[in-house]
């Protein structure tokens, strides 16, 4: 799984937070960021673990939503990567539904999740643990079969609320988006007409970048290295891609 909803198996701590944004139809789940905000003030560790929870969810639901239809498949995409126990099946389902009425509003919770990778007042580029929530979100935008346009520019302004740049957008798609086949090169962000001792540097360099070890000690949630595991798997796949390529040759 790719999100690890174990963080917040309390029942209670999710009831509380339903209880405050009830269950107004149109754009209600504008209101859970106040009522986190009021829910658990006080408590600044388990507001910031229920603040992206909730933005992953919102995210993930408005995602399903941005070509107009909420599929089956693309419920059950979602359902894959992000993990929660059964007990809070009906809770999360509540948010889900909720967001998933629109698109509206998707914007205050992808800005809500780039604060988190925020060094204070500035901002984080191509962050690594925002770059796994691209992942996810690519996840269900292909469970249907095919990545929507509307898909892809909802992708895309997601990308430039995190800071990711358009080149580094490019290369995540690529692990997702095959219009011309895969590209190799574009996954490590090299060129077919550099020479293999750079090719290999680029590739040591992003799996030592992407290293399990390295993720931790830049703070991201464990509940997030399953997508970054499969990041390393379309690394080595393009690495070998390439390697086969040129011995071919």
């Amino acid at each position: 799984m790719i999100w690890d909803f174990a963080c917040l198996h309390f029942s209670s701590l999710w009831e509380r937070l339903l209880g405050a944004v009830g269950d107004a139809a149109g754009n209600a789940l504008s209101g859970v960021v106040e009522a986190i905000r009021t829910t658990f003030e006080g408590d600044p560790e388990t507001r910031r673990q229920v603040s992206f929870s909730v933005a992953i969810i919102a995210l993930s639901a408005k995602m399903a939503k941005a070509d107009g239809i909420v599929s089956e498949a693309e419920v059950k995409a979602f359902q894959q990567i992000f993990d929660f126990p059964d007990e809070e099946a009906r809770n999360v389902a509540r948010l889900y539904n909720l967001a998933r009425q629109d698109v509206a509003g998707y914007e205050a919770y992808a800005t809500k999740l780039a604060g988190l990778c925020s060094p204070g007042a500035g901002k984080a580029h191509n962050c690594p643990m925002l770059e796994n929530v691209v992942d996810g979100l690519f996840h269900i935008a292909k469970a249907d079969g095919l990545v929507h346009e509307a898909e892809l520019a909802f992708l895309f302004r997601i990308a430039e609320i995190f800071h990711i740049d358009e080149g580094h957008f490019r290369r995540i798609m690529a692990r997702h988006v095959h219009l011309d086949g895969r590209d190799p090169y574009l996954v490590l962000g090299v060129s077919p007409e550099d020479d293999f001792a750079k090719i290999r540097k680029q590739y040591r360099l992003l799996v030592s970048e992407h290293h399990p070890d390295r993720l931790i000690a830049r703070g991201v949630p464990a509940s997030l290295h399953a997508a970054a595991n499969e990041r390393m798997a379309a690394l080595n796949a393009a690495y070998s891609a390439i390697e086969k390529e040129r011995r071919a040759a």
